[in-house]
């Protein structure tokens, strides 16, 4: 594998995780506009977005492979509660 295609690969494997993150704090700063309005969406989108880069690296070591379901379901857990952590929790 060349070098080019290692960043293919890799761009392909956290992918998921960026368009997640991205697209959850967009339709929270949308849906609670008012009870995020202080919350910079830059901010909610990178932690999102950060948890669910964890998360998918979790899931390769624990099943030696990605793409399983079950790391796609807990990357968007993880999405949810940092936004829900970021978003409300950490402003008290």
């Amino acid at each position: 594998m060349g070098p080019l295609d290692a960043l293919w690969h890799l761009l392909n494997f956290a992918y998921p995780a960026l368009a997640v993150g991205l697209l959850a704090a967009a339709g929270a700063k949308l849906l609670w506009r008012r009870e995020l309005a202080t919350v910079p969406w830059l901010r909610l989108a990178r932690d999102a977005a950060l948890a669910g880069l964890v998360v998918l690296a979790a899931g390769l070591v624990i099943f030696g492979h990605d793409g399983k379901m079950a790391t796609y379901l807990a990357m968007v857990a993880a999405c949810a509660l940092t936004l829900w952590w970021r978003g409300f929790l950490a402003r008290r």
